[in-house]
């Protein structure tokens, strides 16, 4: 099944409301309790039509981390939709040594109930050469709910290779695949070959490392706003954090102390009318007395003012 980028905003009401809210139904005035800040869906965190989740990644510093502790992060920091990594339902499938597909149902009751979505399961390896492997990942992302399967973005001499099977895999099943870049990326990555082997292969923009990557070479490297104008069609999602320019130390720093606009991000995509669902990845230093999840609680009420909410 192929999915154009038409019919994917045509359908996204149906999974978790990511579709814009219309401007009599957006935030006025003030700073509403994040419960209650624009909820026109089920979701506890759109915010004027941009969606707020996180990475679960962001949780990797936490003692507790399987997936009922994941649940309970994400309501406690007002998540209503996440990037789940593949691992947490690995391990929670896990019976005896064995993976139990029976367990998927209960999984995702877990978190419905909850009122967390998952739009992503963040499958590394997926389009590799363990065929058997890669259609448990694409049963998990469906059974799931998830739209999107993440990835790394290959190397170059393997964007045929890779593309080539992620496509396959995508347009079997109709469910997206999105590359995900380091600080490998710049703004003619995308000219290329990778994504034109099918219209399901997609993108999973981190701005913060885009902007760590950034050079004076104004051929290479575009305002990342710019970025996502010139991509857009093909953006998925985006990872937020907030990272220096290479000429400033490539840093991670707490949101909005970096040279990632990501005050600017929301109502440029707001203007725009893009909802791509915006995921919070931790990655700077916790604060002495802080843990993860009070940061991630911290990202997300930047977000939220950000976004007008």
């Amino acid at each position: 099944m192929n999915m154009t980028r038409r019919s994917f905003l045509a359908g996204s009401t149906a999974f978790g409301g990511l579709a814009l809210v219309s401007s009599a139904e957006m935030c006025t005035g003030g700073a509403p309790a994040p419960s209650t800040c624009c909820r026109k869906n089920k979701s506890r965190s759109l915010y004027n039509g941009i969606e707020v989740g996180c990475i679960t990644y962001s949780y990797r510093s936490m003692r507790q981390k399987n997936a009922e502790d994941i649940v309970k992060y994400a309501v406690e920091d007002g998540l209503g939709t996440l990037e789940l990594k593949g691992e947490v339902v690995d391990e929670y499938l896990k019976r005896e040594g064995a993976r139990d597909m029976g367990r998927l149902p209960a999984l995702r009751k877990m978190f419905d109930d909850a009122g967390v979505s998952i739009h992503i399961v963040k499958y590394g390896g997926i389009g590799g050469k363990n065929v058997k492997e890669d259609e448990y990942r694409m049963a998990v992302a469906k059974a799931l709910g998830a739209k999107c399967i993440t990835r790394e973005v290959p190397k170059v001499a393997e964007y045929e290779t890779i593309g080539r099977r992620c496509a396959a895999l995508a347009d079997k099943h109709g469910v997206f695949i999105a590359f995900h870049n380091h600080m490998q990326i710049d703004a003619l990555t995308y000219d290329g070959p990778l994504l034109g082997y099918s219209p399901n292969l997609r993108i999973n923009f981190d701005i913060g490392h885009y902007v760590a990557a950034t050079t004076d070479d104004a051929k290479r490297f575009i305002d990342p706003l710019a970025f996502i104008e010139k991509y857009h069609e093909k953006i998925f999602s985006i990872h937020l954090k907030d990272r220096t320019t290479k000429a400033n130390g490539s840093k991670n720093l707490e949101f909005g102390k970096g040279d990632t606009p990501l005050a600017k991000l929301f109502p440029f995509l707001q203007r725009k009318g893009w909802p791509f669902y915006c995921d919070i990845e931790l990655e700077y230093k916790i604060p002495n007395g802080s843990d993860a999840v009070k940061e991630v609680a911290r990202c997300n009420a930047f977000c939220r003012k950000a976004a007008g909410c």
